[in-house]
């Protein structure tokens, strides 16, 4: 049987979410088409609402997630493109803040759909830099 989570709400837009034990904060924001949630150092982008039960019986698409700057850096390297494979863990875009590296890397195995950066550019907080599916 899987686990169950606890979910309560703390403040706005944030939750304590407790999962065998562990708990976490997770910090939502934005419309819910188009909400942005901080989970554990990363940060997701999308439409989050539950498919209409017509689309959960059919095949499951692949979920599409996105890499965003989580401040105003520079972009140092892009270690990966469209079409590569990436494991969990794998760098896929190297920052610069505040004389500071920052990794930012794969929360999953995926395939990098887009690179939305490229090296020497400096991007803003919250800005998306790639695509994985």
């Amino acid at each position: 049987m899987g686990s169950v989570a606890e979910i309560t709400r703390i403040g706005e837009g944030a939750y304590r979410v407790a999962v065998d034990g562990a708990t976490q904060i997770v910090y939502v924001a934005g419309p819910p088409g188009d909400r942005w949630v901080s989970w554990n150092g990363q940060v997701f982008h999308g439409d989050f609402r539950a498919a209409p039960a017509a689309a959960r019986k059919g095949e499951r698409k692949p979920a599409r997630q996105t890499l965003s700057a989580p401040m105003p850096a520079t972009v140092v390297k892009v270690l990966a493109q469209p079409g590569d494979a990436v494991k969990k863990g794998d760098v896929v875009i190297l920052l610069e803040a505040m004389k500071m590296e920052l990794p930012i890397r794969a929360p999953a195995d995926a395939i990098v759909t887009a690179v939305l950066c490229r090296a020497g550019e400096i991007v803003q907080a919250d800005a998306i830099l790639a695509e994985l599916e």
